[in-house]
């Protein structure tokens, strides 16, 4: 009896040892059990107290505020520090017909045949990991650090002759040569400083107030788990891009790595009876530890002497290079019993870089010397834009619109002289209730698009694009969408991103050939 007893103790306790295993997690073995928290946090405590969004606080305003709700990453009790490293994997099925899918000869009065064709279905994964902390003093000083950190592609290589990767760019080689090609970067790196009263700091590559007033509500882009819609999703970065001229084309700014890569000081304010502000700068186009004049980053050279590769110059051979990035706007959030009210506006201007070793263009606008000159030597107006959107939430649905316009061209780029004004409306509507979100989207885009074309044509582009995500569990949503692109430009050549090939005229630019894309995705997203 006293054996039975002694055995069954003994299978009790190793049970029970099982148990607590499965339950608490090894630290020396790095592991973690906890309930799901709010997956990435690019921009963890971008406002002045601590939440990442900065929802009205009104049920009114809908899940679409509270896709981060307030503290969900933790805001840290004074003498405490928080650390964390979130993360994403996401993986794509892909099904896109674009106008680029055939080669066909670039010349419309012959040449050479081009005969590649593109298979239309693909499947693709990426991995992103959000290291962070934040702390808060004894005093209430909260403080802390984010960053992104991203997998990079880049195209196939052919293989050399001992095994490992030559530098043919395109050329076929094994699947695990194509994976040694893919890369990690960082996107994002700021600290910040803030106070509940005062407002926060950021410095860094950080995104700027655009990026953080409007994290997707305003530019709807909520509805697909973060695929991307319209901007950095895997249909807007590459199979659509197939439709020529850089792909899907996104001025909008908000979550544009062209708004938030360069490095720069934001400040926001708390919020006063619904309103808060932000103000930016940003001396150059990039990070400061890029002043050098070597492309190979293990081996830098800083620039001991001005030069065009040096990324903070003023004065050179680069027409479109901008710098001194200023920017300030103000936002109201607020609820008006059953329905919840947001706006915004935005501006933004930027010095630009003045030829000072070769003379700029003089060719009067429309010529033949006009349309063929380097671009680099062409005149541009100093950037000069302003950015607004409106949101409106009722009953589980969220209108909203939002607007760019003025001296832009693009993404974040200068207008040349004499060209058209950006003039582009994005237009959403979203449905967010428990587990579902779907979402509908609409573009229009007017600006001038080639430098070269100016007081010739003008750039005209239209986007749509619907699909929703269900959230499966706590970390995985499943997300379906389908997206449409149309661009047109006189005398633009959208399959080789160039002026139209010569006409029997002789006259460059005189040839157009208008770009189309649809895609369907179909993605899994895991976040943690």
């Amino acid at each position: 009896m006293r054996k039975l007893l002694m055995t069954s103790a003994a299978i009790l306790g190793a049970s029970s040892s099982l148990a607590l295993a499965q339950k608490i997690a090894n630290p020396n073995q790095g592991q973690l059990v906890a309930p799901y928290g709010a997956g990435p946090a690019a921009n963890n405590n971008n406002n002045a107290w601590g939440t990442a969004n900065t929802p009205s606080g009104s049920a009114a305003a809908g899940p679409l505020s509270t896709i981060y709700a307030p503290n969900v990453n933790a805001v840290p009790a004074p003498g405490t520090l928080v650390i964390r490293l979130n993360g994403r994997v996401e993986s794509d099925v892909v099904a896109n017909y674009t106008s680029g899918d055939v080669g066909i000869s670039p010349s419309p009065t012959g040449g050479t045949p081009n005969g590649y064709k593109i298979n239309p279905v693909g499947i693709a994964t990426y991995f992103r990991l959000y290291p962070g902390m934040d702390a808060m003093a004894a005093n209430g000083l909260r403080y802390g650090a984010a960053a992104e950190i991203r997998t990079a592609f880049y195209a196939g290589i052919a293989q050399s002759g001992g095994g490992g990767a030559s530098n043919t760019p395109g050329a076929q080689t094994s699947p695990s040569g194509n994976t040694s090609t893919e890369t990690l970067f960082v996107r994002r790196a700021f600290t910040y400083l803030a106070a509940d009263r005062l407002g926060i700091v950021r410095i860094g590559q950080t995104d700027g107030v655009v990026g953080l007033f409007d994290n997707c509500v305003f530019s709807s882009s909520c509805w697909d788990g973060g695929v991307g819609t319209f901007q950095g999703g895997f249909q807007a970065t590459t199979a659509i891009a197939a439709s020529g001229g850089g792909g899907l084309s996104w001025p909008w700014l908000a979550q544009a790595g062209n708004e938030y890569g360069n490095a720069k000081i934001v400040y926001l304010t708390p919020q006063f009876f619904g309103f808060d502000f932000g103000v930016q700068y940003a001396p150059s186009m990039g990070n400061a530890y890029s002043d050098n004049t070597q492309t190979n980053p293990l081996s830098p050279t800083l620039c001991n002497q001005a030069s065009n590769t040096c990324i903070s110059v003023t004065s050179g051979d680069d027409a479109q290079r901008w710098y001194n990035q200023t920017g300030i706007g103000g936002r109201f959030q607020q609820t008006f019993g059953p329905v919840d009210f947001k706006a915004y506006a935005f501006y933004e201007a930027a010095s630009k870089e003045d030829l000072t070793t070769t003379a700029y263009v003089a060719a009067p606008p429309g010529s033949l010397a006009f349309k063929t000159a380097n671009g680099n030597f062409l005149r541009y107006d100093n950037l000069s834009f302003y950015q607004a959107g409106i949101a409106v939430t009722a009953a589980d649905l969220t209108a909203a619109v939002s607007y760019i316009g003025g001296a832009y061209n693009g993404q974040a780029a200068m207008r040349p002289t004499g060209g058209a004004p950006e003039n582009s409306f994005l237009y959403g509507l979203t449905y967010a209730n428990g587990p579902v979100t779907a979402g509908i989207d609409a573009g229009i885009i007017q600006d001038q698009g080639s430098a070269n074309l100016v007081h010739v044509s003008q750039r005209h582009q239209y986007e749509f694009g619907f699909g929703g995500a269900y959230r499966l569990a706590p970390g995985i949503q499943l997300v379906a969408e389908y997206q449409y692109v149309q661009r047109h430009q006189g005398g633009f050549d959208f399959n080789t991103g160039s002026l139209g090939t010569s006409s029997p005229s002789g006259v460059p630019g005189s040839s157009t050939r208008d770009a189309h894309g649809q895609g369907f995705l179909f993605s899994t997203i895991v976040t943690w």
